[in-house]
C-alpha cells in the first residue's frame, strides 16, 4: 500500500513539474463576428437644407431635436442613425457670417449670449472639440481633404477608447461649415469597435465626397 502511494505521488509530481516548465499561450479575447452589409447609398436632398449628400441605405436621418429646441439659429443639425451598429453620426451646420446663440455661466446663473461665426472661430472650435478627447485618446491624426466638388476640410481619426473615433469638418470657408462626429451607444472599446470604425469610415468619406452646397 505504501509502495502504491509513493508511485502515485511521484506520478503526480512529474505531471506538475512538466506543467510548470511547459509553454502556455493564453487565448486572445474574442469578439462576435459581424456581418457587414454592402456599401449602398441614397440621396439626402431635403428642400430648404443648404446641403445635400449620399448616406447609407441601412441608416436613417432625423433632425437633432436636442439642439434644435435649444438653438433655433441651427435648424439644419441632423443625425444619421445606423441601428445595426448602434451608432449615430451627428451633423452640425453653421452659416459663416451668421451668429450662434449660447449660454454663459455667471454668478447670477446663466445668461444668453451670441458670437459671430467666422471661419477661423468655427475651425478653432472644431479642433478644440476633437482634442477634448486627449484624456482617453492614444493618438489623434488629422488629414486635410478636398472633395471632387471642391469642398475642403479635415478628417480626424482618434485612437484609444475615446468617446468618438471619427470626426470631420467640411467648408467652403466663406458661407458653409459642416461638422460630423461618430458615436456609439456603448462603452468605448477600441479593440471591439476597430473594424466597425473602418467600415463606417468608408461611409463617412462617401458622404463627404458627395457633399454639395446649395
Amino acid at each position: 500500500m505504501i509502495k502504491k502511494t509513493g508511485t502515485l505521488l511521484s506520478f503526480l509530481f512529474s505531471i506538475l513539474l512538466f506543467s510548470c516548465n511547459s509553454n502556455y499561450t493564453p487565448r486572445p479575447k474574442g469578439y462576435f463576428a459581424i456581418d457587414f452589409p454592402r456599401h449602398q447609398y441614397q440621396l439626402f436632398n431635403q428642400p430648404g437644407y443648404p446641403y445635400s449628400f449620399e448616406y447609407p441605405v441601412y441608416s436613417t436621418v432625423t433632425k437633432d431635436s436636442s439642439f434644435f429646441d435649444e438653438n433655433p439659429d441651427n435648424p439644419y443639425w441632423i443625425n444619421i442613425d445606423i441601428p445595426s451598429f448602434n451608432a449615430r453620426l451627428y451633423l452640425s451646420y453653421k452659416t459663416i457670417g451668421g451668429r450662434s446663440s449660447y449660454k454663459v455661466k455667471t454668478d447670477h446663473g446663466f445668461k444668453d449670449s451670441s458670437s459671430l461665426n467666422t471661419f477661423e472661430n468655427l475651425r478653432e472650435d472644431a479642433y478644440k472639440i476633437t482634442f477634448k478627447h486627449t484624456v482617453k485618446a492614444s493618438s489623434i491624426e488629422d488629414s486635410a481633404f478636398v472633395t471632387p466638388h471642391g469642398i475642403g476640410g479635415v478628417f480626424f481619426s482618434v485612437g484609444g477608447n475615446a468617446a468618438t473615433g471619427k470626426q470631420f469638418f467640411a467648408t467652403d470657408t466663406t458661407r458653409h461649415f459642416l461638422r460630423g462626429a461618430l458615436y456609439f451607444n456603448a462603452t468605448p472599446n477600441e479593440d471591439s469597435l476597430h473594424i466597425i470604425y473602418d467600415f463606417l469610415q468608408q461611409d463617412m468619406m462617401h458622404m463627404i465626397n458627395t457633399l454639395e452646397w446649395k
